[in-house]
């Protein structure tokens, strides 16, 4: 999940909180057994424990009170319209990393959405069989070579890495909501995307919360290896071997205990 920040003036504070966390970050010496993903985690541990913290006393209770108020048609359209935004920047970032179906998909998806869905409130291209690719700029620099470099929580942004950290900027200006004008009509949309993907993820982040589990660490986890299945979009070759062109191999001693699911269920990001 990513959250983003609700307007220019909210993204000031939240790039200078960051920029702080990462100077804290460049700060921290890394022991001797350090996991070589994640050389940060004591502060990283700190920026998570902030951020449940925000969840649970403003994410969570928002996302609870909008699940059981507003119908689930409502809520459908909703998260559809959001969805068919992210459709056109998913198709800018299949077509740079030279992902020909996957544009054309993406692209066929916001078209129809948004002409025939009333702008994507009806998922129209779903019926039509027209599948999904999310695709975003941290993905695009994993496939044009750049390294994932080490995990980083970012303050109220949730579970990321160096390369991702990076990337956000491009991100923040590519997302169609960025260009909507007034100001508050884009604030609004804001709020109510966040709402809505906290929402999306309740019985998931419960269901965590109940398991006998380091949750910092399956979180680190799952996200490590989601981004780099994303990435890397493994294909078994016709001989059998798999193709790991994109260049970004995770760390031999790493591999040992990144046994776990790929599905993130943090609040963030």
């Amino acid at each position: 999940m990513r959250i983003h920040p609700v307007s220019l003036q909210a993204r000031r504070p939240l790039l200078a909180l960051l920029g702080a966390a990462l100077l804290l970050l460049g700060g921290c010496a890394s022991g001797p057994n350090a996991n070589p993903r994640d050389p940060f985690e004591p502060v990283n541990r700190q920026v998570s424990i902030f951020n449940e913290n925000v969840d649970a006393v403003v994410l969570k209770p928002s996302a609870t009170f909008y699940r059981e108020k507003v119908p689930a048609l409502a809520r459908t359209g909703v998260s559809n319209f959001f969805g068919n935004i992210g459709d056109a920047w998913s198709a800018v970032n299949s077509l740079l990393q030279f992902k020909l179906q996957y544009a054309a998909e993406n692209w066929m998806r916001f078209s129809f959405n948004t002409v025939f869905g009333f702008a994507g409130v009806l998922d129209i291209a779903s019926e039509m069989n027209i599948d999904r690719h999310r695709e975003d700029f941290g993905q695009t620099l994993g496939r044009w070579g750049v390294p994932a470099g080490p995990y980083l929580v970012l303050p109220l942004l949730g579970p990321s890495t160096v390369r991702d950290t990076a990337a956000l900027p491009v991100d923040w200006n590519g997302d169609l909501l960025y260009h909507v004008g007034p100001e508050g009509t884009r604030d609004v949309l804001y709020g109510l995307r966040i709402v809505d993907v906290r929402s999306n993820l309740l019985r998931a982040s419960d269901v965590l919360e109940g398991a006998a589990l380091d949750k910092y660490s399956f979180i680190r986890d799952s996200y490590l290896q989601r981004r780099r299945a994303e990435i890397l979009e493994r294909s078994t070759q016709e001989d059998g071997a798999e193709d790991d062109s994109s260049g970004d191999q995770e760390p031999v001693a790493a591999t040992a205990d990144a046994s776990t699911p790929t599905t993130s269920v943090a609040p963030a990001r």
